[in-house]
């Protein structure tokens, strides 16, 4: 069992998985919110490789990554500091990113890479399954999770597709749309999941929107764990570090008592505080 698929192992647990731009807003701050995001309760975390283009992030997110390649992070840069990070949390590391750095790098010298560095897997956001098999098979011949994604417009035959090749979980994207944090997530959430969970035998993770306690709750009640990233970019961007842990232990409480009816108090928040 990989050290992601370790985090699904209790069936009654709800998995949270935070996202952190790496050198945003510098990379001494990375170094120290991911150990805060693990103690607060984090089971996983998605460090973003920053990309010139990224399509699938929103303006959160976009600026974060600007601002990390103006202080001159490099995916080289990023392995070095996983390493560091490595040494300082347990948790599962995962590598978000796209498919074009790990394409000038090398698919097989970044895998190797990645793998020294203590990263357990890798999500690469614009690669489709067509398109993956050489960084699938050098990924596999390192022992990291490929996760790939599967958002609510994905064909009957990209979901077999998907579940055939997906591994440590499946990333369902919540909306038809970028990254951010929203104050609802679609109406046919629920839907969405159950499709995918017809034909998968992996955890499905939903992403996307994810911004107050109402709203984890709502889809971990379907899914088997949440991810949560452009809210706590934003934390990060505006320095508030007690927010940021408030709020992080807020989700994982609400994902633990996820079988609970959402009280007056969440149902405010999901419905009024979202950030776009």
């Amino acid at each position: 069992m990989s050290r992601i698929a370790s985090i699904f192992a209790d069936p009654r647990h709800k998995a949270l998985i935070a996202y952190v731009t790496m050198g945003y807003p510098n990379m001494e701050e990375t170094l120290q919110v991911v150990p805060r995001l693990a103690s607060c309760g984090c089971d996983a975390v998605e460090l973003g490789i920053p990309f010139s283009d990224p399509l699938a992030d929103g303006a959160t997110i976009q600026e974060a990554s600007h601002v990390a390649l103006q202080g001159g992070v490099t995916p080289q840069k990023c392995l070095e500091e996983a390493a560091r990070l490595r040494d300082l949390v347990d948790v599962p590391l995962l590598f978000m990113t796209y498919f074009n750095p790990v394409l000038s790098f090398g698919p097989e010298r970044f895998c190797r890479a990645a793998s020294k560095a203590g990263i357990d897997g890798l999500i690469i956001t614009d690669m489709p399954p067509e398109e993956g098999e050489d960084v699938e098979l050098s990924a596999v011949k390192e022992g990291l999770d490929l996760v790939y994604l599967l958002a609510p417009t994905s064909t009957e035959e990209r979901v077999r597709l998907v579940t055939q090749r997906s591994r440590g979980f499946i990333y369902l994207v919540s909306v038809t749309g970028v990254t951010g944090a929203r104050k609802q997530l679609p109406e046919y959430l629920e839907q969405f999941v159950a499709r995918v969970k017809k034909v998968a035998s992996q955890p499905l993770c939903v992403g996307f929107g994810i911004s107050s306690g109402a709203l984890a709750r709502r889809a971990a009640r379907v899914a088997d764990g949440v991810v949560v990233g452009s809210r706590l970019v934003q934390f990060m961007r505006d320095g508030q570090s007690q927010g940021l842990e408030s709020f992080v232990k807020g989700l994982r409480g609400a994902l633990d008592n996820v079988g609970q009816p959402d009280s007056c108090k969440d149902r405010a928040q999901g419905h009024n505080r979202g950030y776009q």
